[in-house]
């Protein structure tokens, strides 16, 4: 395995973020994880070099790790058993959540690469790395009543088909239209003897009156019977 870069403390030469500014939250995590995990290593009997690492030893560092976890995995004969909230204590150890130790890996995995790791060599992207994660995933999902999955998305109901759509009512006016119109009878008009208003095929009609004008006459003679449009005096 290639050699990785650190300074004389053991402390990791990974670039900060933010380009010379303050590093970002997840920069200064993945520094100190690095950083810790090069100092079990100095204290691991015998003292293990990094260019010797590999899976194994990453999962041995992760089951030290769970000396230092908060979170509560019942055995299975404890009768909190795959209660996601036990109403009571119980002498079950605390270990890391498997949450924890995914998002850890991760950070170790590229801070190793950043460091001068080749990808090929890299112990955290080992696949018993893989399976041990995927192991305490699925324990810990049964023994605390926890499901880790991702939920998936609905599918949507299939839309009705757009030929039985109803028509729309515009369409079916403009459809209706000349039949209302040739259709009407000759009471339906509204005609009215006299000088009234009538109502002609939808026109406000009215009487000719006899004023001598040119226009009145033409209109008149236009319009037998006696009945012209308004549009004709406007």
């Amino acid at each position: 395995m290639s050699s990785v870069n650190s300074d004389s403390s053991g402390n990791s030469g990974a670039p900060k973020g933010g380009g010379g500014g303050r590093p970002s939250r997840y920069e200064s995590q993945k520094r100190r994880d690095w950083n810790t995990f090069r100092q079990y290593l100095r204290n691991h009997r015998p003292p293990l070099e990094l260019s010797r690492c590999s899976g194994a030893h990453v999962l041995e560092f992760l089951r030290y790790l769970d000396q230092f976890g908060k979170t509560k995995v019942h055995a299975a004969g404890c009768p909190f058993f795959g209660h996601p909230q036990p109403p009571a204590p119980c002498p079950c150890p605390l270990k890391q959540a498997w949450g924890s130790l995914d998002a850890l890996v991760g950070r170790l995995r590229a801070a190793f690469e950043e460091n001068g790791g080749q990808p090929e060599t890299n112990p955290f992207a080992a696949r018993a790395v893989r399976l041990y994660l995927r192991e305490v995933r699925d324990s810990q999902a049964k023994a605390r009543g926890i499901a880790y999955e991702k939920k998936k998305k609905r599918k949507r109901p299939p839309q009705p088909p757009q030929d039985h759509s109803p028509q729309s009512p515009l369409a079916m006016a403009a459809a209706a239209a000349p039949a209302m119109a040739y259709g009407r009878r000759a009471a339906d008009l509204n005609l009215v003897d006299g000088g009234y208003t009538r109502h002609l095929h939808d026109h406000l009609m009215m009487p000719a009156m006899d004023s001598g004008r040119q226009l009145t006459a033409a209109a008149a003679e236009a319009h037998p019977g006696g009945i012209m449009p308004l549009s004709v005096l406007n």
